[in-house]
């Protein structure tokens, strides 16, 4: 399929599931204030992010709405992305909420926005090992600590009862990836991200023995939020409104039509593989933005944070400080289904 075809036919397809949002609006909603910018810069992953799918493919639809510069920032994921978000380099981010409450704890001026997808992460691990509570004494793989995968398997094994700095064999990866160490048989557990659960299912290697799309409590919070620099906000609420109209639409694709979306991040390409970006967009809650309220997800995690001792905040302070719900309660209303 040439790509002109498919990019018309994502656009018909995004209008038709966000029809709410261009076709069917109130009078004052079609009359909104001139954009105060045309640009915008969102974060894209080295070697891809199969789980950003909402935030990739919605940048034809910002584009449509008067964001005729959509920038994708390319970095390597050794660094997390808060520190992009942190030194300006991003407008927007995609991120855990952990991420997202570290960084609001520590001081960095964002605004968290929405959440936007549940279910992105599966602890995987070998086949005798059955629960997070049977990882006590064995090696966890992790590519750095304090990073996004040690902070998750802290806090979800501390969730479990477990002394995480105590019980746990941390095994810092280096130059090898968790995935490669685990097939080696170096390290016993490691918490994937998309594509490297479904890469080991292929394989017929390990088992997931935590998933965060299925598995309580964590399938009950959002795994992956939105949320954009203050400044940015403050300057141009016209242009954050509309930037966040385009990713929740994109969402809302992801989940109606998922092959779609997949060509999408390929022919885009934002990822490699067509079979694991649908495989992902299956495995993902991208319908999630509508029902779960994401004042919860951050009030969980921070919680869980203060508990292992990760920040001081409460979340009502988090809360207050990093949170701007204005936005999604107008787009809830706008793009009612």
């Amino acid at each position: 399929m040439p790509i002109i075809q498919s990019r018309r036919r994502f656009l018909a397809g995004a209008a038709m599931v966000g029809a709410a949002g261009i076709v069917g609006l109130p009078k004052p909603l079609h009359a909104e204030p001139p954009l105060e910018t045309t640009t915008v810069r969102l974060p894209r992953w080295i070697g891809g992010a199969y789980c950003w799918a909402g935030a990739y493919i919605a940048g034809e639809l910002m584009r449509a709405d008067g964001l005729t510069d959509v920038r994708f920032v390319e970095a390597d994921k050794s660094v997390d992305q808060s520190e992009w978000i942190a030194r300006g380099e991003t407008d927007f981010s995609v991120n855990f909420p952990a991420n997202q409450i570290a960084s609001i704890d520590s001081g960095v001026p964002i605004k968290v926005l929405t959440g936007l997808h549940s279910g992105c992460l599966e602890l995987i691990a070998k086949e005798n090992i059955g629960s997070i509570t049977e990882l006590r004494g064995k090696r966890v793989g992790v590519d750095g600590f304090n990073n996004s995968r040690h902070v998750w398997l802290t806090l979800m094994s501390a969730y479990v009862g477990l002394d995480p700095v105590n019980d746990i064999q941390w095994v810092l990866t280096e130059d090898a990836t968790p995935a490669e160490l685990f097939v080696q048989g170096k390290i016993d557990a490691f918490l994937g991200t998309p594509p490297q659960p479904q890469e080991l299912r292929v394989k017929k290697i390990g088992h997931t023995i935590l998933n965060n799309a299925i598995d309580r409590p964590w399938s009950q919070y959002f795994c992956c939020m939105i949320s954009a620099r203050t400044e940015f906000v403050d300057r141009h609420p016209v242009a954050t409104k509309r930037v966040l109209r385009s990713i929740l639409k994109a969402a809302d694709l992801c989940a109606s039509d998922p092959q779609l979306a997949a060509r999408q991040m390929v022919e885009r390409e934002f990822v490699p593989s067509y079979d694991y970006a649908l495989q992902t967009l299956k495995d993902i809650r991208y319908d999630r933005w509508r029902d779960f309220d994401p004042e919860d997800s951050l009030r969980f995690y921070t919680l869980r944070m203060q508990e292992t001792g990760m920040i001081k905040s409460s979340p009502q302070q988090i809360i207050a400080d990093g949170a701007d719900w204005r936005f999604l309660d107008e787009l809830k209303r706008e793009l009612k289904t």
